[in-house]
């Protein structure tokens, strides 16, 4: 029987046989642990000529994340090509329905895709991996429409195998935290303004700052609903004059710890699984 370290390599070469088999990619990077892991082994596989990683930014992602995708890529050696999309003038999106990812994924998409082709590559690929196909992802149809394949997916890659051969083949971002657009601090259906996307930049980054490497800033209203690692809410309970006082110098009323801690994709749990099942079938 095949031991763990056996099935990930097995796994890893099925990964490099897709990508031989395609030539050349330009990877949708954006700087986390599995478009690294595919970025590496891009340009281990394929070799420098025939990969470029493509980091767009937006007014959804901070100028941290940005610049630390653009870093991460120099570091790996990759061609590099950072671009920018505007997301919040699309009414679609600033409208923050369910819907948003898809419209998020076919602007991203678009964006990139306008710029590759000119520098004679056909074929995009993203990071998505098998955990995400359990997930509400309304993305997979903007990834299906413009033809861009999950290459880590066909390969039959999960996290906790991506994470361990990173560490493998030495991608210094093995074990980073997730991160996710800042349109998933919203509730579906409130509108999504720049000045609430600085209130929770703001926040997040204050949280970091004490030691809170996961945390979220979800708004309510003029209410923030702070979201840590489960194992570290008695820290932010010992923390809450100074979290209060922050919260409230940069624009809300008031403040709560969410007691379930932090979970990604919170926001999917307001919807029905048949409000779910509408949105992928459209």
């Amino acid at each position: 029987m095949a031991t763990e370290a056996q099935i990930r390599k097995e796994k890893e070469e099925k990964l490099q046989d897709i990508l031989r088999e395609i030539g050349k990619v330009a990877i949708t990077y954006s700087g986390g642990i599995d478009s690294s892991y595919l970025l590496k082994v891009a340009l281990d596989t394929l070799g420098h000529d025939n990969v470029i990683a493509a980091v767009v930014n937006s007014e959804l992602f901070s100028e941290e994340e940005f610049n630390l995708a653009l870093d991460l890529a120099d570091q790996l050696g990759a061609p590099i090509l950072g671009l920018e999309m505007r997301e919040l003038s699309d009414p679609r999106i600033a409208a923050n329905t369910p819907n948003i990812w898809y419209y998020s994924k076919q602007l991203m998409y678009q964006t990139i895709k306008e710029s590759v082709t000119d520098l004679g590559f056909e074929q995009l690929v993203d990071g998505m991996i098998m955990d995400d196909m359990g997930d509400f992802r309304p993305g997979i149809k903007a990834r299906n429409e413009a033809g861009v394949r999950s290459v880590l997916q066909e390969a039959g890659l999960y996290k906790t195998e991506i994470r361990q051969l990173a560490k493998e083949r030495g991608v210094s971002n093995w074990n980073k935290v997730p991160s996710c657009s800042v349109a998933s601090r919203f509730p579906y259906g409130v509108k999504i303004t720049p000045e609430n996307v600085q209130r929770v930049f703001k926040g997040e980054e204050f949280l970091v700052g004490l030691g809170f490497e996961q945390a979220r800033v979800r708004v309510h209203g003029d209410l923030a609903r702070i979201e840590v690692a489960e194992d570290h809410l008695l820290e932010a309970i010992q923390m809450h004059d100074k979290i209060n006082d922050y919260m409230k110098e940069i624009g809300f009323t008031y403040v709560a710890l969410d007691l379930a801690g932090y979970k990604y994709g919170r926001m999917n749990d307001s919807l029905d699984e048949k409000t779910k099942e509408k949105i992928m079938a459209e």
